[in-house]
Order: C-alpha cells, then structure tokens, then sequence
C-alpha cells in the first residue's frame, strides 16, 4: 500500500526500590489507539513480577491496564512491545479552517443544543491539573491570533514562535513545575512544549488536547534528526473545523504524520501517563526507562 510505514516499538520501564513494597495497583497507558491512519498489528505486555491484570478503555477512549502485585517485591519491570501500521494523515488547507474567533465561540456552552462533535471538544477547553488558563498565556499567544485569521494557521503560527523561543533541554523542568515558570525560563521537554502550547490555546478559548507517544527521529537523507525521541514523546491536538482534530508537534515545529505512533490522548500528561501507580512500602526508588522505535519493511 502506497505510503504505509510500519515500526516496531519496545517500551521498558523498570522500578527499582530501596525497600520491599507489599502491595502495589499501577494504571498503564502503553497500548495504542486505533485511528483512521494508525493500525495495531501486535501488542503485548510483560511484568515482571507477575501481577493480576485487568482491561478497561477510559473516559477518553484510551485502553488502560490494570496491575495488582500483592506479593512482595523490590523491583518492577514493564515492558510493552507492539508494531504498528501508519498512513499518511489527510493534506489540510489552513486557510480553508474557520476563523478561530468562529471556533471560540462555537465551543461558549449558550444553553442551545450542540453538535455532538463540537461537544466533545468543548471538554478540552476547560483548565485540567497540569494546565491552567491564565491571561498571562493569552497575552502570550494573541499575536499569532489576529482577528478573523484561520483557526488551523494561528495554531501553526503558535507552534512556530513556541518552537523559537523555547530550548529543548532534558532535566530542566520537573513534573510538577508550573506553566508560568516554564514560561519564564523559556525551556523544557516535550512534555512542557505540549502543556504549554495547550495552556495557550485553552486561555484564548479553543480546544486543545495532550497527545502521548512515540516518535521516530529520522535521520541522514530522511531528513534532520528529531527532539523527544528514544522516550515517551508528547504533542497537541487543536480543534480546528471543518477538518476536526489536527495534531502538531511543537518541539519539532511540525504537523503530525507517519514519525508520530498515538498511545493515549486526554486533557493532559496525568490522563495518560503510560504507568503510574500506588504502593505501600518501598522507600525511595530508581526508574530507568528506555524506547525504542524501529522502522519495519512494508
């Protein structure tokens, strides 16, 4: 099939603690979405030790695994290995989405009956845990949102001035660090490029999500190596009619296609973290992890 890639991703997370945990539930995020361009061709899961397990898609439509080890243990070890199937996403004209002012307003709830997909959106445009609505990240971002400019354009325009004024910088920012405070060092990981660009859009009205994932960096002819791969990556979805939801990577400064692999969306990184969990006993602990993506032949 013209366009197709496939890749082969291994996800090893690996907790090791000082002391003997008793008892342990973890929530994980680590398999992937099915869309209209990305397909699962083999998952799997291993734990080690072995753990109870159970199923459940969640409020936003994500698959989720539940663990439960009620032996004791003093190290954990998850490793999600799976292939995937990408498509080519559908070319969009920019100029062609509505004016975001039109998409802002269209999302204000009024009392009057709504869209369903409208609807759903809306639920993206409300302040969540890691991301606050602030003047301060509108006055940001209103610049790249002139009256009457198309939605999809300003979100692009956004990305880019983002994307420039922002260094990339492993171990700068923290998970619990705030938005302002990553505003004002001006660096970070993908996870503070996604939560703030997000924070802009929400402040200005529009809807914005937190995608998590994989990315392949390409390399050599292919093209200049990539920011955020051989880790969990993260980047933003923009409601952006009549063409729906449309992903952009504001660490890399590009519209989402066949590099990107989709694990989980939501309003955030705590929705979809792809393990996190509650522990009685254990102490202080070590986390080592490590991602792999490798390109397969089509």
């Amino acid at each position: 099939m013209s366009g197709v890639v496939r890749y082969q991703v291994r996800h090893q997370t690996v907790y090791a603690y000082a002391g003997s945990v008793a008892h342990a539930q973890h929530l994980l995020h680590l398999k992937p979405r099915e869309t209209a361009t990305q397909r699962c061709l083999e998952q799997a899961i291993d734990v080690w030790p072995a753990a109870q397990r159970s199923q459940h898609v969640d409020a936003f439509g994500n698959h989720a695994t539940r663990l439960e080890l009620d032996r004791p243990h003093q190290t954990l070890e998850v490793t999600a290995r799976m292939r995937i199937e990408l498509l080519p996403k559908p070319s969009v004209d920019a100029a062609a989405s509505l004016a975001w002012e039109q998409v802002r307003d269209g999302l204000h709830y009024t009392g009057e009956p709504i869209d369903a997909d409208w609807l759903e959106a809306a639920r993206y445009r409300a302040q969540s845990p890691f991301v606050s609505i602030k003047r301060l990240f509108e006055q940001y971002a209103i610049d790249c949102f002139a009256p009457d400019t198309p939605v999809l354009v300003a979100t692009r325009a956004l990305m880019s001035k983002i994307h420039q004024e922002f260094s990339y910088e492993s171990g700068a920012t923290h998970i619990g660090i705030s938005l302002q405070e990553v505003l004002a060092q001006r660096r970070g990981v993908c996870q503070d490029y996604a939560h703030f660009m997000i924070a802009c859009l929400r402040s200005l009205g529009l809807a914005a999500r937190y995608v998590s994932g994989y990315l392949h960096t390409a390399q050599g002819e292919q093209g200049p190596e990539l920011m955020g791969a051989d880790a969990s990556h993260a980047w933003v979805a923009v409601y952006a009619p009549p063409f729906g939801w449309i992903e952009l990577d504001p660490t890399n400064n590009l519209l989402v296609d066949r590099e990107h692999v989709v694990l989980a969306w939501g309003r955030d990184f705590g929705d979809v973290s792809p393990l996190r969990g509650v522990l009685l006993g254990g102490g202080a602990h070590s986390l080592d992890v490590g991602v792999s993506v490798q390109p397969l032949p089509t």
